[in-house]
């Protein structure tokens, strides 16, 4: 969610310093005035000029690898109706994190970027940053505007590198999700949860954290758990988190390629226990996809992984779709659209920004939170610390060291 983004598919439906500029807050006045012309650098390394507005509106194809038009799609839907004159058509797709770096760059070689604007997790962020195909955004700040970030989110707004603009926010886990019918006491610890696994064979399972936000959260959560001596060093650092996981493979289930598929297992009843998050456990309960009475715990002493999806632009494209891009963006950072972000629980709690309460939230989130959210969540969410995820190069190698000394296996 990873909520997200969370970042992975949403399942049955492809899917949380200064107060604001003032310019932020005014909505049609600021947008209608447009941001100072800035200058930007295109992938050959030439300088454009970048519009306040574009000459004309621009048609945007925006692809989601996070399923985060769940929470933004309103958003952008409204901009592009009250803004006609920098908005034209916007047209939406949907692909898996893991194909996303080989469709930009595919295009980018071809020298014809199709896709003007991409909603992204930390997965998928990563990979572009590795493969430097995002288009450089510091330049951009008063297009923009200054987003109030709440201060785990502006942590992890670091992450973008420049490259990206954080958009939506959650705390994100890692918690544990189970049938209590099959789980009597959830485990405490991880040592719990192995145990439970050795007593229970194939029944607690986790999806690729390539592709997954519980999975990567659950996997970047163990170095805090467990004591490892370095948290942020995956190669040097988790020595106690290698060997858990090689030890829990030997029973756990298959991994899952995403986090759908353990949501739907853990529905039909094929496992019994699979990390979550926040809103990994609101939002499938509420769409139907989870039974209502599969339940949440959290580990002692947990350190929250923070989650985050961003909006990244391609290098490539020209310098109006530029424009209307970094207008949207600052349009989606408002106060009044981040409270959208609550949505069906999906990223829960969702905005990125200070001072937007469940209160300000569209009726239809506001009656999901209350029926399938956990009252006990915000005062876990205050109890425990937090860490921002890893930065994009680690998050790599992380990866694929578990690809090799853990799946491999």
């Amino acid at each position: 969610m990873t909520i997200g983004t969370h970042r992975t598919t949403r399942p049955n439906r492809h899917r949380p310093q200064r107060l604001l500029l003032s310019g932020l807050l005014l909505a049609t006045a600021a947008f209608g005035c447009g941001a100072p012309d800035s200058g930007t650098s295109d992938d050959q390394g030439r300088t454009q000029k970048i519009p306040a507005r574009p000459a004309h509106p621009v048609d945007l194809e925006i692809l989601d690898v996070a399923g985060n038009l769940q929470l933004t799609q309103g958003m952008i839907d409204d901009f592009r109706e009250q803004h006609p004159e920098i908005v034209g058509k916007v047209t939406y797709s949907k692909a898996p994190a893991p194909d996303l770096a080989g469709k930009i760059k595919a295009q980018q070689q071809a020298g014809r970027v199709q896709i003007d604007l991409v909603l992204t997790g930390t997965d998928g962020l990563a990979a572009g940053l590795s493969q430097g195909l995002w288009s450089d955004m510091s330049g951009h700040q008063k297009a923009i505007g200054d987003p109030d970030y709440l201060p785990p989110a502006a942590e992890m707004a670091k992450l973008a590198q420049g490259r990206g603009t954080a958009i939506v926010y959650y705390p994100s886990g890692p918690l544990v999700e189970y049938d209590p019918d099959a789980v009597q006491s959830p485990p405490r610890t991880p040592q719990d949860l192995l145990a439970w696994a050795k007593a229970h064979p194939k029944r607690f399972q986790y999806a690729d954290p390539a592709n997954s936000g519980p999975g990567r959260t659950w996997l970047m959560g163990l170095p805090y758990l467990l004591g490892d001596k370095d948290p942020s060093d995956p190669e040097h650092g988790w020595d106690k988190t290698w060997a858990y996981l090689k030890e829990l493979d030997k029973y756990a289930a298959v991994y899952a390629s995403g986090t759908a598929e353990t949501m739907k297992n853990l529905a039909n009843g094929q496992i019994d226990m699979t990390p979550s998050t926040t809103g990994w456990y609101i939002n499938p309960r509420a769409l139907g996809t989870v039974p209502k009475k599969i339940r949440a715990a959290h580990f002692d002493h947990m350190t929250w992984v923070t989650d985050a999806q961003y909006a990244v632009i391609p290098k490539g494209v020209d310098a109006d779709t530029m424009s209307a891009d970094l207008n949207l963006i600052k349009w989606i950072l408002t106060p009044k659209q981040q409270a959208k972000a609550y949505d069906d629980g999906y990223f829960y709690p969702g905005p990125a920004i200070r001072d937007v309460p469940l209160s300000m939230a569209p009726a239809k989130s506001r009656q999901v939170v209350e029926e399938y959210g956990v009252p006990r969540f915000d005062q876990w969410i205050e109890q425990f610390p937090k860490k921002p995820s890893l930065p994009a190069q680690a998050q790599v190698e992380a990866f694929d060291l578990w690809n090799r000394q853990v799946a491999g296996k």
